[in-house]
């Protein structure tokens, strides 16, 4: 990617596989790719592909007679534009596109402008809002629940735009889906059905954006050594916590943490408050909380509850190492 034009060619840089049809003018007409956190090929299909391409060709006639106008380029930015990037990597190495995302983490962090949100937990999953595609057939809607049935989304729907953005691909789709704002509580999805457009506005669930991050690797992340569920409503009541809350029962601590003495914590343990705080109107998880709202390889403060006693445990966390 050293040579890359990555205002143009812009992406989630965490994809295993991912194409822009486009034409020798560089204008972009659709893209191809996108994953979950399930599968880095969820996604991918030899059918949906061949439909991608078949649109890129009548795109491109179009192009050629005019019909579409060339898009506005955007401001041209190349990795050597990441002042540490171009430091560490560029006199050594192939400038791979993950380093590209943790780069540009890094850069917002010293700046003081990164949005944990927005850059840690890309690509939000459709189907949290209850959206499954048949694959093979490309936006093909297969089926409809939660939130997007609510909004009145039907299997058979073809998602032709989101938020006012036209939509070819999967690709397009999950691109556009995530440049929106993560305090935004709809998003506007269009549908072909019966030869018509029909624009839904479905409400976002509270953690819309939250994705698993298993198969991404920041720098920006802190490692925190334990697992943990969100305690429900009636456990928040019976312990007297904050109905808002993240009060949340640790399931497991990561035997390097415990051998490393990164905290006293215990599995039953009931973590509730994370240097003072007790709510994030973001989420109801403490895991998620710590991960927003505490730098990388810095220690808290964690009021627990144990056996019905409330304590303090000091933890600390852990900076990824990258290979660079």
């Amino acid at each position: 990617m050293t040579g890359i034009d990555i205002g143009l060619f812009d992406y989630d840089r965490h994809n295993a596989l991912y194409y822009f049809i486009m034409n020798a003018d560089e204008h972009l007409y659709m893209r191809y790719g996108g994953r979950d956190a399930r599968s880095a090929d969820s996604y991918l299909d030899l059918d949906s592909l061949e439909i991608a391409l078949k649109m890129g060709l009548e795109r491109h006639e179009l192009y050629k007679q005019g019909r579409i106008e060339r898009q506005a380029r955007p401001e041209p930015f190349f990795p050597r534009d990441i002042p540490q990037l171009k430091k560490e990597i560029l006199p050594r190495r192939c400038t791979e596109c993950h380093l590209i995302a943790d780069y540009q983490a890094q850069e917002a962090e010293r700046a003081g402008t990164l949005d944990k949100r927005r850059e840690m937990y890309r690509s939000p999953d459709i189907r949290t809002i209850g959206i499954e595609l048949d694959v093979p057939k490309g936006l093909v809607v297969k089926e409809a629940t939660d939130a997007a049935k609510r909004a009145g989304m039907k299997p058979g729907d073809v998602i032709v735009g989101v938020n006012g953005t036209p939509t070819l691909t999967f690709g397009d789709l999950q691109y556009f889906y995530d440049q929106m704002s993560r305090d935004s509580e709809q998003a506007r999805i269009s549908v072909a059905r019966n030869g018509a457009t029909k624009e839904l506005v479905i409400d976002l669930p509270q953690q819309w954006w939250w994705t698993d991050l298993d198969h991404r690797f920041w720098s920006v992340e802190p490692i925190i050594g334990f697992s943990s569920r969100p305690l429900s409503a009636r456990e928040k009541k019976k312990h007297g916590f904050d109905a808002a809350g993240f009060a949340s029962e640790v399931t497991h601590v990561n035997r390097g943490a415990w051998m490393g003495r990164w905290n006293d914590l215990r599995v039953g343990d009931i973590v509730y408050s994370i240097d003072g705080v007790e709510v994030n109107a973001a989420t109801q998880s403490c895991e998620t909380h710590i991960r927003l709202a505490v730098t990388a390889g810095a220690p808290f403060a964690a009021n627990v509850l144990r056996h019905g006693a409330r304590m303090q445990v000091r933890i600390r966390t852990r900076r990824r190492s990258y290979r660079k």
